[in-house]
């Protein structure tokens, strides 16, 4: 099948006339008509029965209508964006954001890059840390925001933005949140339900820091996002840790640990020695020079 068989016959069943469709299309009638003769033969079937002034779409002919608008739509649309793509008035970007960094920490950023290139295509996937790593690796995105990914691959070029303390968050029902005391010790919190986060970047550090002071969480749920963790606390399944920058909601109150100092750093990787696109260099540049203190962060260690 063809485009231009497709082009014939959408004039076609909108003037239900072959000249007319013909004139349309700028062709001749024999063309047109040899046109929509193999593309039924293609179909199987008549798309259009012909009966001089009467002269109508058969029912394979109405049912392929949409679906062949649909195509036409498409490919039209595809050769319009291949056109845009090649003379610069479109500039597609592929980002991941790990699930635990909050997007809205990136507006500004995205706000200067979006004035810069007014026909950036962006394209922001969202995933664990190893999804994260996995994406680089694949060249199915250039940039990535993320917390500490570690060894995950040698081939990481990583520029650190901010650094966030970790916070526990419990509903404001419960006893912890009831006591009227921002911050609580470990041993508060012995024999919690923990809601524990599946492949988060600070995981192995909370645990390692927690066990140091001779604690050792009891997992109660698991979950992959701060959305669904805070979902739970709204709940009240638990305890939950999560980094300063996480989003918040009036149900959850926040505390801080008084017996352990515990915290992450969130950057910006690319892959090292790959071939970098303009728009994806100027929101690197844009993500380095931002300043993220109103955020409650520091400067990276």
């Amino acid at each position: 099948m063809e485009m231009q068989q497709v082009r014939y016959f959408l004039a076609l069943s909108s003037t239900l006339n072959f000249t007319r469709a013909a004139e349309e299309c700028n062709v001749t009638q024999p063309a047109l008509t040899r046109a929509i003769k193999t593309l039924e033969d293609e179909l199987g079937g008549e798309l259009l029965r012909r009966e001089r002034q009467h002269s109508h779409l058969t029912e394979l002919g109405r049912r392929m209508l949409p679906l062949l608008q649909q195509c036409y739509d498409a490919a039209t649309s595809a050769k319009s964006l291949a056109k845009a793509v090649q003379s610069s008035d479109v500039a597609p970007l592929n980002v991941t954001i790990s699930n635990s960094v909050n997007i809205a920490l990136l507006v500004s950023p995205f706000t200067e890059l979006f004035r810069a290139y007014p026909g950036v295509h962006l394209k922001i996937n969202r995933g664990s840390p190893t999804a994260v790593v996995e994406a680089l690796k694949n060249g199915e995105v250039e940039l990535a925001v993320a917390g500490p990914l570690g060894q995950a691959w040698d081939r990481l070029d990583t520029w650190p933005l901010f650094q966030e303390g970790i916070e526990l968050v419990v509903n404001s029902d419960h006893p912890l949140a009831r006591r009227n005391e921002a911050d609580v010790a470990l041993s508060q919190l012995a024999g919690e339900p923990v809601l524990s986060r599946i492949d988060w970047e600070t995981s192995d550090e909370l645990s390692r820091c927690l066990a140091a002071k001779g604690l050792t969480p009891r997992t109660a749920h698991e979950v992959e996002t701060d959305h669904d963790l805070l979902a739970l606390l709204e709940a009240n399944a638990g305890v939950g840790f999560v980094s300063v920058t996480a989003p918040r909601t009036p149900n959850i109150r926040r505390l801080k640990l008084r017996d352990v100092d515990i915290s992450r750093v969130v950057s910006v990787y690319a892959v090292a020695g790959r071939h970098r696109s303009p728009v994806a260099t100027t929101l690197l540049n844009l993500l380095r020079s931002t300043d993220w203190s109103s955020f409650g962060v520091s400067e990276p260690v």
